[in-house]
């Protein structure tokens, strides 16, 4: 396990479902993946990617791209939690930062702008109301250096073979992410 992934915090989601807080689950450290790799898809239900901040915890702050597979309804916590959340990949930039305060996101298709926000929080909920999420889900305080990714900061982006895709969390960085033909 290289850390903990968040999902399913926007309001909508958390109502939609009935909770009070997001869904929890465990990275698996066989997901991880570089900055530009190619990932082929072809053979998933849903793919989808996610835009979302890196919580290096006592380090700083990182962008992250995720990649999903909704293969079950997202209406079935139990079957979502089972398939950890429908997490099959992770790309992670290095933590460049501290707060949240002017960031913006950006996200690119084949170099086309197809999501952006200002407010990285507004799906996902405060950094701090993640974190312990986080906490309660583990039953201790997470220790200095450990990941969470904090839940998609724009709505998912469906996902097809031949996409090249860019994720900008200015002035944290950016990753990139090739979809197989």
């Amino acid at each position: 396990m290289i850390g903990w992934k968040v999902a399913f915090g926007s309001p909508a989601a958390l109502e939609r479902l009935g909770l009070e807080r997001p869904l929890v689950a465990s990275l698996p450290e066989d997901g991880l993946l570089a900055d530009g790799s190619t990932v082929d898809v072809s053979s998933w239900v849903s793919p989808v990617l996610e835009a979302e901040v890196a919580v290096y915890a006592g380090r700083g702050l990182g962008v992250a791209i995720e990649l999903v597979d909704v293969d079950v309804p997202p209406d079935d916590v139990e079957r979502i939690l089972a398939g950890g959340i429908y997490h099959r990949h992770v790309l992670l930039g290095p933590p460049r930062g501290h707060g949240l305060d002017g960031i913006t996101a950006r996200v690119l298709c084949d170099g086309e702008e197809v999501a952006a926000t200002g407010d990285v929080t507004a799906l996902t909920g405060s950094l701090d109301f993640v974190l312990e999420t986080v906490r309660l889900h583990a039953g201790r305080e997470l220790h200095d250096g450990e990941l969470v990714i904090a839940g998609s900061v724009v709505p998912p982006q469906p996902i097809a073979p031949g996409e090249h895709w860019r994720i900008e969390l200015l002035p944290l960085g950016a990753l990139e992410v090739r979809l197989a033909r």
